[in-house]
């Protein structure tokens, strides 16, 4: 089954086109733009590209699109991609405005341009349907619930993949399968000993889940993208009240503020200097105090739900980091696992600062929990819920 895996911003489109089997599968293409105007446009001239390099004889030939779609008014889950899961991402454009109108725009596009694909969506959201209660609910009035405000958490996919992979690193097979399978079969009882995993995703945007025995207990991020540990330009978590009172006393617009919150904050806002980290660390070695502060407030927000998900799970087996800054810093990494040794959380130095975007476990040989830096693998996971979705 040829299944196209596509990724859409807000401006940006990238894509892969994956051979699945039932064994598996493989990337047979892959490419991407930028600065986009007219998807429909860009999404003839990929498969047109497809075609010329000999990759594909005809479009007919893809069997199905994947969207990693974020966030569904009323709706989560691996489903088809058709008008309700449309209406559903239209139904949440106001809570995910960079994220929503694009995927909601491809899929028409791509009903247009492969009409013989099937379209499947596999929400960000999915990882998270089975929260507790209690872990997904906002002490606010029924009212409010009632519209579907709760924390859904996001990086599903990421997560996910984190999971799989981790289970299988650590020998725990019955954990993998039950995580590779649960959009089909939902939790499933494993053997007697608990696998508990903190994951990590840490990159523009970032975010640390709580996972046992395969399956999401709760997720740093909330009702929206917005939440949660500072993103790159995107506030984090912040207090209600805050709003308010800036909004009063800066005498600015609701609106402004909204884009203060949403464009001129996290790592940008604190640091003054950039969103990216590579900029921020540079400016922070260099002396600048606020590029310090931002850094430091990242591993302060990323240790504090670590140690909340440790409580939550009695306890950790791995540690797993993962995206770009979960991958390449080795400084954020040794920062965030700084003093964590009465907690089963060993760090090899060595291998810490030797790992760059490989996969290896950086723990010491005796430390009772794993610390593991695997990349991340979001495109993959959507091929294998795409395959398995039409394969059932």
């Amino acid at each position: 089954m040829l299944i196209l895996v596509a990724n859409l911003g807000s401006t940006s489109f990238k894509y892969r086109l994956f051979r699945m089997e039932a064994g598996g599968g493989e990337v047979v293409a892959k490419g991407g733009y930028e600065r986009v105007e007219d998807y429909g446009t860009v999404i003839d001239d990929a498969l047109a590209s497809l075609q010329r390099d000999g990759v594909i004889s005809s479009p007919d030939e893809i069997d199905a699109v994947g969207f990693k779609t974020v966030l569904g008014k009323n709706l989560s889950g691996c489903v088809i991609a058709d008008q309700s899961a449309i209406d559903a991402l239209e139904g949440f454009a106001a809570v995910a405005p960079a994220h929503n109108p694009p995927y909601a725009n491809g899929i028409r596009q791509f009903a247009r341009s492969l009409p013989k694909a099937r379209l499947v969506a596999l929400f960000e959201t999915a990882f998270y349907q089975w929260t507790s209660a209690a872990s997904h609910s906002y002490a606010i009035p029924k009212a409010w619930r009632d519209i579907g405000i709760r924390r859904y958490g996001f990086h599903g996919a990421s997560h996910k993949f984190i999971a799989e992979r981790s289970a299988e690193l650590c020998g725990r097979e019955d954990v993998a399968e039950t995580a590779r399978r649960l959009y089909q079969d939902g939790p499933r009882q494993t053997g007697a000993k608990p696998f508990r995993v903190v994951s990590c995703h840490l990159g523009g945007s970032s975010s640390v889940t709580g996972i046992l025995n395969g399956v999401a207990i709760g997720s740093s991020m909330g009702f929206s993208p917005q939440s949660g540990l500072p993103q790159n330009n995107r506030v984090g978590d912040l207090d209600s009240g805050a709003i308010p009172y800036a909004i009063r006393t800066l005498g600015i617009p609701f609106d402004e503020a909204e884009r203060q919150l949403t464009k001129e904050s996290g790592l940008l806002g604190i640091s003054g200097i950039s969103n990216d980290i590579r900029d921020v660390r540079a400016a922070a070695a260099a002396g600048h105090a606020d590029a310090k502060l931002a850094i430091e407030c990242l591993i302060h927000s990323i240790r504090h739900w670590l140690g909340a998900f440790m409580i939550e799970l009695s306890g950790i087996d791995a540690l797993v980091f993962t995206a770009g800054i979960g991958e390449n810093g080795a400084d954020i990494r040794a920062a965030v696992c700084d003093g964590l040794e009465g907690f089963g959380i060993q760090l090899d130095p060595v291998r810490n600062e030797a790992c760059r975007a490989v996969e290896a476990d950086i723990a010491t040989g005796t430390s009772p929990a794993r610390v593991l830096v695997i990349p991340a693998n979001e495109e993959l996971v959507l091929a294998r819920e795409v395959f398995r979705k039409l394969s059932s």
